[in-house]
């Protein structure tokens, strides 16, 4: 089938690539010239495991291609999916000027029947705008159908939540459009849900506030262990046993940041508000993950005070392992703290220093763990990469003046920190 993709970010470029790998041929289209330049050289503008060997096959075998032009990413395909972004605006809504923008380009462009997708997490109710903005803007009287895909990847995951996703979503209009998307997404073999275009719109919102929620919840729970004695692993492990619980997403930590969490909870709190839905449930959420960082950091001042002077190492910057992506990463939020109360910061991350350069002016960026302990007063863990898991924590203390070790996504036990001689603080035990 041909396919184009307009926006190359995480959700346009690895979309683009595993449909090209399923034999579509594809057409990536974005309207950032160095990016598709970068694209044409092999060049990935993310990291995503799996995603440049991936993309340079299909490329090779003259399935996947890269334009700056719209024209001819919607004349020469069928399915046209819209994957831009949709950052909040200062009051939390979605902004879609950049989907409306596409949808103005596929208007002009559009030269016979076609299947627009927003594969974009966009608010219920966008299908409909796109609908009436091409009908508004179209030169000739071509049919079309606009479809809602909702995107369920995990970056630092994105290609096997791609090939084998838990579910496919699929709202239409009608059966024929339907029938079209179950032959795009049938190699893939996976639960296909068809529904309407608003249910397939609202679910992506649901599950990802849903899944705040239960991030925000145990970030709670493990506040009232630090101060009642209990362990919060241990609470949380408790709980995962129930089936209809789960285990998933019961971390306590630093509170959920990234490209898509905090937008899509303060998106479909909008929604919410718009419909004069009472949204307070979502807005408690909220309020529970922001505080996350100032109470981290007013611990981490109550143990070492004053911070004035004090040498900090900073283990991590991406916001999650596996992937370079600082949006929303809780590591430039403490940071920030850490640089306001005048401590000297360093900071290294397994992946994201070259994106962090440009925004940490006034720290200094660590070739290794190793590296940044030295001199250090105190260690602080951010990312739970894996890399950090394994590390000699007696060397990492040696090479350290203090012996601090604040560890904000609890990935090491206390027994062990203790062994190697640090004074260990996690989240959610005493």
């Amino acid at each position: 089938m041909n396919v184009s993709v307009i926006g190359t970010g995480y959700v346009g470029l690895v979309t683009g690539t595993v449909f090209a790998d399923l034999g579509n041929e594809v057409i990536c289209v974005d309207n950032d010239k160095k990016k598709i330049d970068m694209l044409k050289a092999g060049e990935m503008p993310i990291y995503e495991p799996g995603l440049q060997e991936m993309a340079l096959k299909s490329v090779e075998d003259g399935r996947l291609s890269f334009t700056t032009s719209v024209a001819k990413g919607v004349r020469d395909s069928k399915v046209i999916f819209i994957a831009v972004g949709t950052p909040p605006k200062p009051n939390g809504e979605s902004d879609l000027s950049a989907v409306e923008a596409v949808a103005r380009e596929i208007a002009l462009n559009i030269n016979d029947y076609k299947i627009i997708v927003n594969k974009s997490t966009v608010p219920v109710g966008t299908g409909n705008f796109v609908r009436n903005i091409i009908e508004k803007f179209k030169r000739a009287d071509h049919d079309f159908d606009v479809v809602s895909n909702p995107e369920f990847l995990k970056e630092g995951s994105a290609i096997a939540d791609c090939l084998y996703p838990e579910r496919i979503v699929i709202g239409v209009p009608n059966h024929h459009v339907a029938m079209a998307l179950l032959e795009l997404y049938a190699p893939v073999e996976r639960p296909m849900l068809i529904t309407d275009v608003e249910s397939a719109e609202l679910i992506k919102y649901a599950s990802n506030a849903f899944l705040a929620t239960k991030i925000s919840f145990i970030n709670f729970i493990a506040n009232i262990c630090e101060k009642a004695g209990a362990d919060v692993t241990l609470v949380a492990k408790g709980m995962g046993y129930d089936s209809r619980i789960g285990a998933h997403f019961l971390q306590a930590g630093l509170g959920f940041g990234g490209s898509c969490f905090p937008k899509d909870t303060l998106s479909l709190l909008c929604t919410a508000r718009k419909y004069k839905e009472d949204a307070s449930l979502l807005e408690t959420v909220i309020e529970l993950n922001e505080d996350r960082v100032p109470r981290f950091v007013r611990r981490i001042s109550s143990e070492m005070k004053p911070l004035r002077d004090k040498v900090v190492g900073v283990l991590g910057l991406a916001f999650k392992p596996n992937t370079d992506d600082l949006r929303d990463a809780k590591s430039l939020e403490i940071i920030k703290h850490l640089l306001k109360a005048r401590a000297i910061v360093r900071v290294y991350d397994p992946v994201a220093m070259e994106n962090a350069r440009p925004l940490l002016k006034d720290v200094k960026l660590c070739k290794n763990a190793y590296d940044l302990a030295r001199g250090a007063d105190a260690l602080v863990v951010v990312t739970e990469w894996n890399e950090f898991k394994l590390l000699n924590l007696e060397k990492l203390r040696q090479n350290m003046r203090g012996s601090y070790l604040f560890d904000g996504r609890n990935i090491y036990s206390k027994e062990r920190a203790e062994r190697a001689g640090f004074k260990y603080i996690c989240i959610g035990k005493r």
